[in-house]
């Protein structure tokens, strides 16, 4: 029966194409007829692989799954249209760029929202795999890594695919065969990326510079789209709920990811020492060091007020990070063992500290993944909020405190590691074990105190009630 179901979907695909074809869906931005590069050709192919069987057994599960994969349908379908687009047009100005991608980035706030607003669903794990790692199609604006930039948002789906695996590894292999086929479509777009778009998008030298309206899909019969509207209003990114979800929240997420990227990468390395305050007390009146560096486009937005830089020196024995929001893939690795790194309120972002140093503090941030090597001394989480803390070597200890939803990753080499907490809840540490599998553990939250004639004895206890 899947085989089947696969069939008619590839079908499906085929037809679809065809119809395009023949009825004039879509031309050049000059109003020629519509060029299809072996690129789009190839994206095609993708489409009717592992995005059709990922479509194929959401319907199987049918529910929330396959609500959230009609979403990932149209995703993908805009994303087909954009290459379209690219492979007819010169690459246009930042402006008409982010017009032009406004389609997938609706669709992925979509994606977002229908995850934040379904909690309580059974199928909650599925659709925070997805809603993690979606912001992958913004591919298509990274330069020069879009391959690895897609990596990274494989890897942040991966802590809820692992839930999916241990929920259903035993009851449904119906689920499993859900997390192999969605996982395989990023594994694929990372190797289609490699071979037709490896430093950044690939747009036609030739034709007319892109806009809005070349992107447009015209109707069956080949009549031309309607002239576009106004240009949208100038989005501020500097703006955030409290809750975390609104869509302005999700926007801003996609785009910052968008905007930033691999890039930031080379605007958080080797501070150098005129640019450090601690060596140079005139930079202490002056403004914020500019980094330049190329961007894959900026949205146009009002002038922000000034923001403390992503990265700066912490009074010479470390590095600090600061009021960072959806700052994905920031990186810090010239490190040396008697440095410490402090983060504070750092939200939607994530941080990989390479090499070996002496602490680590994350304090009043929320949803921020951090990915360390070795820690000599201590790892502290404090008055925090939806925190994923990954050892790839070792770390004596890790103290938790005043923090509400914290998971710890623990390498083969860091399982002597103390885990001290206090005031926290939903705290959750994994070890790994055969195959590369994780298996989760929750820390207890609540204990028994009783007397003994001497003193006082407490244990972990089960929640009574």
């Amino acid at each position: 029966m899947a085989e089947l179901a696969g069939l008619v979907q590839r079908l499906e695909v085929a037809v679809g194409r065809l119809e395009a074809v023949a009825g004039g869906g879509g031309s050049s931005a000059g109003g020629g007829p519509e060029v299809v590069s072996a690129y789009v050709e190839a994206y095609d192919d993708f489409i009717s692989g592992p995005v059709a069987q990922y479509l194929v057994i959401s319907g199987q599960i049918g529910g929330d799954v396959q609500k959230h994969a009609d979403m990932m349908k149209k995703a993908f379908t805009c994303q087909r249209q954009f290459l379209v687009t690219a492979c007819n047009s010169q690459k246009p100005t930042d402006a008409a760029l982010s017009s032009l991608l406004a389609p997938v980035s609706d669709i992925i706030q979509q994606v977002q929202s229908f995850r934040e607003q379904n909690r309580s669903s059974p199928l909650f794990n599925h659709l925070s795999a997805i809603s993690e790692s979606v912001p992958a199609l913004g591919w298509v604006a990274m330069a020069p890594k879009p391959g690895p930039y897609v990596k990274e948002m494989q890897d942040a789906a991966m802590f809820y695919t692992n839930r999916v695996l241990k929920d259903y590894k035993e009851k449904d292999k119906k689920h499993v065969d859900w997390v192999k086929a969605y996982l395989a479509i990023w594994t694929e777009l990372q190797a289609y990326i490699k071979k037709h778009h490896t430093t950044g998008l690939v747009w036609s030298k030739t034709g007319p510079v892109a806009s809005a309206s070349s992107a447009a899909v015209r109707p069956a019969g080949g009549a031309p789209p309607p002239p576009p509207g106004p240009p949208p209003p100038p989005m501020d990114f500097s703006q955030s709920s409290a809750g975390g979800d609104s869509s302005a929240d999700s926007r801003n997420l996609l785009f910052a990811s968008i905007n930033k990227g691999a890039n930031i990468t080379k605007g958080l390395k080797h501070v150098s020492d005129d640019e450090k305050t601690h060596k140079n007390p005139a930079l202490k009146t002056q403004g914020g060091v500019v980094r330049s560096g190329p961007k894959p486009f900026t949205s146009p937005r009002p002038a922000p007020a000034a923001a403390p830089p992503a990265l700066c020196p912490h009074a010479g024995t470390g590095w600090q990070k600061e009021n960072q929001e959806g700052a994905q893939g920031l990186v810090i690795d010239d490190t040396e063992l008697k440095q410490v790194v402090y983060a504070y309120k750092c939200n939607n972002s994530t941080l990989q500290v390479k090499g070996k140093l002496n602490s680590i503090t994350i304090d009043n941030c929320k949803k921020f993944g951090l990915v360390f090597d070795d820690v000599v001394g201590i790892v502290e989480v404090i008055n925090c909020r939806d925190v994923k803390i990954q050892v790839m070597g070792k770390v004596p200890t890790i103290s938790i405190n005043k923090t509400d939803g914290c998971h710890v990753y623990l390498s083969a080499d860091s399982l002597a590691c103390e885990i001290i907490s206090a005031k926290s809840s939903e705290m959750n540490v994994l070890v790994p074990g055969a195959g590369g599998e994780y298996t989760e553990i929750p820390v207890p939250e609540q204990f028994k105190t009783v007397w003994d004639g001497k003193k006082l004895v407490t244990t972990a206890t089960e929640i009574a009630g």
